[in-house]
Parts: structure tokens; C-alpha cells; sequence
């Protein structure tokens, strides 16, 4: 959700502002998504590299990430929506991460949709925990070296509960992956938009799945094999 800072920065105001106008299209896409019927989404909100910016700023985002858990827990159970987190979640202030843990055990049980936070995520600090974890468990003979493929290892992710990723949108403009689902992306749609973040809306949400319906997905064969399979 990228362009925050530069959309408040253009308009004279603080850059926490740009965050705080970054809500509202949190909502809005959230909404649009669970109404689509959408399975899954995942919001990169703070990534591990966000920790160096301006201490002002980090306790702002970490203010405003409360507020939110708090402001849309009713909207979030009512529409039976499941709230999930990945990242270093331990590294959040218990400000954030008590509410959050409180959200996530409410809306456990629900199905119409889950909505996921990356929140002190880093797509390489994922993956080498998740080395960390078949080590020890390598090391322990839980796990045979030669029992390791694609699977088994996408099984220590915390992204192991999701469904495939199908499509990532990164907006204002930036043409980069920035640290985020780098085992994930493999065979993801990629749509890149100039719209910063405070200004996407689902009209922008829309116009990238109509992209992303236009798309060939072919997975490793070709068109002809996937016009025979049909």
C-alpha cells in the first residue's frame, strides 16, 4: 500500500496524515473484496524495513494500526470475516499487539473471507525462519534432508494457511516487489498502478482485476496446452 507519505507530502501536510488517509482506502478495498467474494487479501501495512524510519512516524503508524483493530472489530465480526497477521508480530507494541491478538482469537472461527496484515513482514525474514524451523526439525529427525520439495517447504511459511497467491497490486507507481511474498509471488499476476495508496479506491480495485482476467495464466505450458485442457 504504497504512497502515502508522497500523497500528504504533496499536499503540504505531515506524512502521517498520508497514513491516516491510507485508512480509509484500507476500508473501502476490504469491503470491495469481501462483496466480490474474494477468498483472501493481504495488506503489506509495515514491513521489517519500516522499523528505521523516523520514530514520530513508527509510533504514528503504530497508533494508527490501533485504531483500526479497534474501530473495525465490529465491522470485521459482523461480516464473518477472519483476521490474520504475518510477520515478526512479537516485535509490536503491546499496544498494538494485544488488541490484535484479541481480534484474530474473536474472528478464528469465521469463513467469508480472510483479511491478513503484514505487519513487521519481510518476505526474506520469512523465508529464513522458515529455514531456521526445518533445521531444528531436520536436526531433531522430525525431517529427512530428501523429504524437502516445494510443498513441505512452503508448509513452514506463515503464509501456509493462505490460498495461492493469484494477484499482487502494488500502487503509486513504484515498479518493485519491495521484500513482500518473494516465495509466494513464483507464479503470481503482477499489476503495478500509478494511483497512491490514499486515492485507490475498488473503482482502482476493479479496473486491476480486469487486468488480471485478461491474463494468460499458463503456469510452465503453453497456450496450446492450456486451449487442449479446456
Amino acid at each position: 500500500m504504497d504512497g502515502n507519505g508522497r500523497w500528504a507530502e504533496a499536499k503540504g501536510q505531515r506524512r502521517l496524515e498520508g497514513h491516516r488517509a491510507g485508512a480509509d482506502s484500507v476500508r473501502d478495498i476490504t469491503r470491495a473484496s469481501r462483496e466480490l467474494g474474494l477468498e483472501a487479501i493481504t495488506l503489506y501495512a509495515f514491513s521489517s524495513q519500516n522499523w528505521a524510519r523516523p520514530a514520530e512516524e513508527v509510533a504514528g503508524l503504530m497508533q494508527l494500526l490501533r485504531e483500526f483493530l479497534i474501530g473495525e472489530r465490529s465491522e470485521i465480526l459482523d461480516n464473518q470475516i477472519r483476521l490474520e497477521a504475518i510477520g515478526d508480530i512479537d516485535k509490536l507494541p503491546p499496544m498494538v499487539k494485544e488488541p490484535l491478538d484479541e481480534l484474530r482469537a474473536a474472528s478464528s472461527h469465521h469463513r467469508a473471507m480472510t483479511l491478513t496484515l503484514a505487519l513487521s513482514y519481510g518476505g526474506r525474514e520469512s523465508i529464513v525462519r522458515a529455514v531456521q524451523a526445518i533445521a531444528r526439525d531436520a536436526a531433531s529427525g522430525v525431517l529427512r534432508p530428501e523429504d524437502l520439495d516445494v510443498a513441505r517447504f512452503s508448509g513452514y511459511l506463515p503464509t501456509a494457511a493462505l490460498p495461492p497467491l493469484d494477484l499482487l497490486i502494488r500502487t503509486s507507481g513504484e515498479q518493485r516487489i519491495s521484500n513482500f511474498m518473494l516465495w509466494e509471488i513464483a507464479y503470481a499476476e503482477l499489476v503495478f498502478t500509478d494511483v497512491l495508496w490514499p486515492e485507490f479506491r475498488r473503482q482502482h480495485l476493479y479496473e486491476c482485476l480486469d487486468v488480471y482476467a485478461n491474463r494468460e495464466r499458463r503456469f510452465g505450458l503453453t497456450s496450446a496446452q492450456l486451449a487442449s485442457d479446456v
